[in-house]
């Protein structure tokens, strides 16, 4: 409990200074905010704190991360998904089988680097990040440590990209229009929240666009799972031989079914905008979690492979993702 109040005060703090003019002049949104103090946290004085703490940080990373993207469904309707078409969800499909099946064979063809944390990496670059690390640590059985270093490279490239992207386009070197741009950023971002502080900057039709997209993504993670461990059974990757348990992101489906009830406008306006307010609050939480969980430290110990693993990836869906909105769009 402790460690949620601490999240708390955290995510408030960005919060108030989100609505700072400074802030508000760069468009600096208070979940980009939390993220920056909770690096801050974990990179200084961390260390300093209890380890009590971290229980509560965790659940802030899982439980309310997932009940903020649940709750980003009064943000939509089932009308906005004519705005990607079958051109979205083709590229989100591309993304998610490309950039495994590239990571794969670079990590253990050309780095040389172990085949569980190249799959780790490699799923939480292509679908939805610490989530699908974790979920793709339940089919392999791998050791902890190994999940942590998946998880650590995911967040620091994917923070890279979610101030990245939007630079690039407020400069004008993408030349994408706000629905391209919304696909772009859903496509290639690694972790949901990112997807959201980055295309929250950008607008509401940016961060329409890009959620959808990212949804599709997520949903993508049980056919992957699946796909995954069936392949283990007939290779040697994994050492263990028992059963595999496939993890379905069922934040997922909930979240397609607040989509619908929404596209009947059954609540009030009114309503609609204090939960969307709420779900704000409760991202903000998730990135200051994830944010206090992004320690550089980790990165020493298992040498730079891991690091050129991630940085290739984070490279190729800026390129691959880029290539496929211009084509299909």
């Amino acid at each position: 409990m402790i460690g949620i109040l601490f999240v708390f005060i955290f995510a408030l703090v960005a919060t108030l200074l989100s609505e700072l003019s400074f802030f508000k002049d760069l468009a600096i949104s208070p979940l980009i905010i939390g993220i920056l103090l909770g690096m801050i946290y974990a990179n200084s004085v961390k260390k300093y704190f209890s380890n009590n703490l971290e229980i509560g940080i965790v659940f802030c990373t899982k439980t309310v991360l997932r009940v903020g993207i649940v709750l980003y469904g009064f943000r939509l309707t089932f009308q906005n998904l004519q705005d990607v078409g079958i051109q979205g969800i083709l590229i989100a499909f591309l993304i998610v089988f490309t950039t495994f099946i590239f990571g794969y064979i670079f990590g253990t063809k050309v780095l040389k680097l172990d085949s569980e944390i190249t799959i780790l990496t490699s799923a939480g670059s292509a679908i939805c990040g610490a989530a699908a690390v974790l979920a793709t640590e339940s089919v392999l059985k791998s050791p902890a440590y190994k999940s942590a270093i998946a998880v650590s490279s995911v967040v620091v490239f994917g923070t890279i990209a979610m101030f990245l992207y939007p630079f690039l386009y407020k400069v004008g070197v993408l030349g994408f229009d706000e629905q391209n741009m919304g696909v772009y950023i859903g496509a290639t971002l690694h972790e949901v929240a990112h997807v959201v502080g980055s295309a929250e900057s950008l607008g509401s039709n940016v961060a329409q666009n890009a959620i959808i997209v990212k949804m599709i993504r997520v949903m993508m993670l049980a056919p992957f799972l699946l796909i995954l461990s069936f392949w283990l059974l007939k290779t040697t990757v994994s050492a263990n031989k028992n059963k595999t348990k496939i993890v379905i992101p069922w934040f997922a489906v909930i979240f397609i079914f607040v989509v619908a009830f929404n596209s009947f406008d059954f609540l009030p306006s009114e309503m609609v905008i204090s939960i969307n307010y709420l779900d704000n609050f409760a991202l903000t939480m998730a990135m200051s979690a994830l944010g206090m969980q992004t320690s550089f430290d980790k990165f020493k110990k298992v040498g730079l492979k891991p690091v050129y693993l991630s940085s290739v990836l984070f490279l190729w869906l800026i390129f691959i993702g880029y290539f496929l909105v211009s084509f299909l769009f």
